[in-house]
């Protein structure tokens, strides 16, 4: 699957590794309503072009495990400041 990588010079090695980098830092710095979202520009940054094959829960089913998410960060993170915004998509 990462055959690419054996065609890559040093130089062309070292840029891959800044860009995955970059795109793991954009999402562990993700923060607020954009903690939520589906991260398709992280999963562009492979080289295989596919359509994720992504299955949603019905809604009752999402939202519980959206308060399970939020009720895991409290334990997580219970120092993290309150983001007090409404989402505004």
């Amino acid at each position: 699957m990462d055959d690419d990588l054996k065609n890559m010079d040093r130089d062309a090695l070292i840029a891959e590794v800044k860009k995955l980098r970059a795109g793991i830092r954009a999402h562990r710095d993700a923060t607020g309503h954009d903690l939520c979202w589906h991260h398709s520009d992280l999963w562009s940054l492979l080289p295989e072009r596919i359509e994720p094959a992504i299955a949603v829960p019905p809604w009752p089913k999402f939202m519980r495990g959206c308060i399970h998410y939020r009720q895991s960060l409290d334990r997580q993170a219970p120092g993290a400041p309150v983001h007090d915004k409404e989402f505004n998509g």
